[in-house]
């Protein structure tokens, strides 16, 4: 069985920050793009970041761009987000994804990510 257990999520004040960490077994985590989702209470999911496994190329949603930076650790099958700059915007449950179909992120819909953890809340205070 393929699982994802996502950590590091809490209570946090605005500007500061939090690093969330996702840890895979049960697949072959350097062959694929990894992603981190959110989805704020009584919105879609959305995608935050994006690390492929081809080329190591990242990418960032335009409302994360520069406070936020994703890693990974293939050794460890672990991906880290680590978050900066915090806003209450960015209050979430936040989600780690691996899409099998793809090394790198480049194109990949959100529907495509085919294993997902439970998700860790972050909760970001003014």
């Amino acid at each position: 069985e393929v699982v994802f257990v996502e950590s590091g999520g809490g209570l946090v004040p605005a500007g500061g920050s939090l690093r969330l960490s996702c840890a895979a077994s049960g697949l072959t985590f350097r062959d694929y793009a990894v992603g981190w989702f959110r989805q704020v209470s009584g919105k879609e999911r959305e995608e935050v970041s994006c690390a492929s496994a081809s080329d190591s190329s990242t990418r960032y949603a335009e409302f994360v761009q520069g406070r936020f930076t994703i890693s990974r650790d293939n050794a460890k099958r672990t991906v880290y987000l680590q978050m900066n700059g915090l806003k209450p915007e960015d209050t979430a449950v936040y989600y780690c994804a691996a899409n099998t179909l793809r090394r790198r992120c480049s194109q990949a819909p959100i529907y495509e990510y085919d294993y997902w953890g439970q998700g860790t809340k972050v909760t970001v205070s003014s």
